[in-house]
């Protein structure tokens, strides 16, 4: 009985391995294709590993039996952020061709609208699934803000490092890991900042046009942070009230 409780991670395990190779794979189309330097090469291995690791420990902590169709799209959408990742990197030594960074991160932003439909539609949805959509979503932005920033400037780096900078600040303020309700305008701004990046990056329109776009993104995503923040704060405040009337209660009865 005890063998059959037994949790076996090798099958869900080999997928992710799947991953790296084919991320390892697409490196070496696109090393092949443009000459790529050692720095991009290094950074989209270690893009690769970590994404390795990461999930590979997540699978195994949450006791995933199966990897499902909706990851797979997710890890194939990972290996594709991996190339982004790598043509920015090299992009600090030789501009990367155009075509080819747009083309990738166009297919990465238009998967971002595929896993979650497969994982309603097979029933397959998970936090973990959630998470990591979410994660590759948020480093794709990293990325893209980066590239924005060497032609507009740091300033477009506070897209990328928003969710961070949130993420940083919920372990301070628990308040802020609270779930948030559903919401339209918050899964619309988050698909906005990949494409105003983009649009941007492929630098096809002038100057003031890609400020005034990258702007555009990043008051957005203020906006919205901002709200959900306030939402959190006050919501926080309607929990703690009863909770600070009952001490209160307390210390006068003793």
């Amino acid at each position: 009985m005890a063998l059959n409780n037994t949790y076996d991670a090798r099958f869900v395990q080999q997928e992710t391995a799947v991953g790296a190779g084919v991320q390892i794979l697409l490196l070496a189309l696109i090393g092949t294709a443009i000459g790529m330097g050692p720095v991009g090469w290094l950074t989209g291995l270690a893009f690769a590993i970590a994404t390795w690791a990461v999930l590979s420990r997540a699978l195994y902590r949450s006791r995933s039996r199966c990897f499902g169709a909706a990851n797979r799209v997710t890890l194939g959408r990972a290996a594709l952020v991996g190339g982004v990742t790598a043509l920015v990197a090299d992009s600090f030594q030789d501009s990367p061709p155009v075509s080819l960074f747009v083309g990738l991160t166009a297919v990465a932003l238009i998967l971002d609208g595929v896993d979650g439909k497969v994982a309603r539609r097979t029933g397959t949805s998970t936090p973990l699934g959630a998470r990591f959509d979410m994660e590759v979503d948020a480093f794709l932005i990293l990325v893209l803000s980066v590239y924005v920033s060497m032609a507009l400037g740091p300033w477009v780096l506070l897209i990328g490092g928003m969710r961070y900078v949130f993420v940083a600040a919920a372990r301070v303020r628990p308040w802020l890991t609270a779930p948030l309700p559903p919401s339209t305008s918050r899964k619309t701004v988050a698909a906005l900042q990949g494409v105003l990046l983009l649009v941007a990056g492929a630098a096809l329109l002038p100057h003031a046009v890609n400020v005034a776009v990258v702007a555009l993104a990043l008051g957005l995503l203020v906006w919205s942070f901002g709200r959900d923040v306030l939402w959190l704060w006050r919501t926080s405040r309607i929990t703690e009230a009863p909770a600070a009337r009952e001490v209160r209660r307390e210390l006068v009865a003793s």
